[in-house]
């Protein structure tokens, strides 16, 4: 069972955070963070934060936050590996087809908004 923060006034419980980790990369900053739903299901968001400046020549951060939910995570990071493997022998002066692929058909998939939508 999580603990509860009640001390501050925070609950901890709601949306925990169980692991954080910050990836600074040139101009943008990335943030891993593991958390808790109320039913102890685990998530992880990912955050990119971009600092720019506004008309005044303010300093403002422009975030991008993905949410990544365990049932995902193994077809996410089998797009992410297969991605990094085009990359890869793209920059070795391979072509997209020369990475490894599960099936030469998953390149690219055929994805209607339909299949998308919420039944309930």
């Amino acid at each position: 069972m999580l603990d509860r923060d009640k001390s501050e006034g925070t609950d901890l419980y709601e949306r925990d955070e169980i692991f954080s980790k910050v990836v600074r990369a040139g101009k943008r900053t990335y943030f891993f963070d593991v958390k808790a739903t109320r039913r102890e299901d685990y998530y992880l968001t990912i955050t990119e934060s971009k600092k720019s400046l506004d008309k005044d020549g303010q300093p403002h951060y422009e975030k991008h936050k993905l949410f990544l939910y365990k049932e995902d995570f193994d077809k996410f990071f089998d797009g992410f590996r297969e991605s990094i493997d085009v990359i890869g022998n793209l920059l070795a002066g391979g072509n997209v087809g020369d990475a490894d692929s599960e099936n030469e058909d998953s390149a690219y998939s055929s994805v209607e908004f339909e299949d998308l939508e919420d039944t309930n």
